[in-house]
């Protein structure tokens, strides 16, 4: 006599058995779920609670009004801001200096930490990676301040250039627009360029060294262990790094083009933050504002997908 099928109700659904296994794991790694509670709530009320501020984008937003009262304009400064021919000059700025900066931001780290892994003398290297860092720890107030001082006429850029006759004049810099892009490239890699090393110099250490004895072995000098060996060591973290950096592609900063952004040169160094800050607050155009804040997560949103998919696609490690 044939045995009764087992009724489907008995039978574990693949789903259960995820279900099973993510509360077994929640449980074994109970103490790490409640350090995380403090950081999940900060991120619910500072990230997503104002997320509830988006539906002035879509009002002609009056703040003495409640919600009840506000008055809803649909699309309406959407496309008022795709009309403006600033917000085109804002956006043309962002993109180029968020580029400049994720281009020298990637070439000057990952050429300092493997120039750093090759210095053989500790103390030397310790007092290399202490001054490359302690600017990152310098505010950008400081740190602008800085810059205006070195970049003046009677600064010590100008004295140089003159004593070694390339200049007959001194040269203002602040007040041409076309060197301001330059300027904050050259100022954002002096800032962070040894910050961003660290992750770099964490990921070579997890090389296998007994790759580096068998390259040396076989005759390899440095330069191709660090060709051959050092640098594909560091591309599953260069990639992910790429990833993010691209899903903030509009996020070209705020603090060094408003401290060092001035008349002279605002059709170059103004960016949708300060775009945003201007019409936001300046005009008390709020609901414009938030239409360009928007716009440019959405942006942001996309570059991140795509970056991933792209990543997925071609078998690279990726964020999710």
């Amino acid at each position: 006599m044939e045995k009764p099928i087992a009724s489907l109700k008995s039978v574990p659904t693949i789903k259960g058995k995820k279900q099973n296994l993510f509360f077994k794991r929640l449980i074994q790694q109970r103490t790490l779920a409640l350090m995380c509670i403090p950081f999940v709530i900060w991120a619910f009320i500072f990230k997503y609670l104002p997320l509830w501020g988006w539906t002035m984008a879509f009002q002609n937003f009056k703040p003495a009004r409640s919600f009840a009262e506000q008055e809803w304009a649909g699309w309406r400064h959407f496309r008022l801001l795709f009309e403006d021919s600033t917000f085109y000059r804002v956006l043309r700025n962002t993109l180029v200096m968020s580029s400049i900066n994720l281009v020298l931001g990637f070439i000057t780290a990952i050429t300092l930490a493997l120039l750093l892994n090759e210095l053989k003398n500790v103390i030397f290297k310790r007092v290399v990676q202490t001054v490359s860092y302690l600017p990152h720890f310098i505010s950008w107030v400081v740190a602008s301040s800085i810059v205006l001082t070195v970049l003046s006429p009677d600064g010590i850029i100008n004295l140089l250039l003159m004593k070694f006759h390339l200049i007959d004049t001194p040269v203002l810099w602040m007040g041409k627009g076309e060197y301001f892009w330059g300027i904050l490239g050259a100022t954002e890699v002096w800032k962070n360029v040894g910050w961003n090393t660290i992750i770099y110099l964490a990921a070579i250490t997890s090389i296998d060294p007994s790759q580096y004895e068998a390259a040396e072995i076989d005759g390899a000098n440095r330069f191709k262990r660090m060709l051959y060996i050092t640098l594909p060591g560091l591309k599953p973290v260069i990639i992910i790094l790429l990833i993010m950096n691209l899903g903030s592609i509009l996020e070209s900063g705020f603090e060094p083009q408003y401290l060092l952004g001035n008349g002279m040169n605002m059709d170059y160094s103004e960016n949708l933050d300060i775009f945003v800050l201007k019409y936001g607050l300046g005009m008390g155009n709020f609901s414009l504002g938030t239409a360009a804040g928007i716009f440019k997560t959405v942006v942001s949103f996309i570059f991140l997908f795509s970056a991933n998919f792209v990543a997925k696609r071609m078998g690279e490690s990726r964020l999710f």
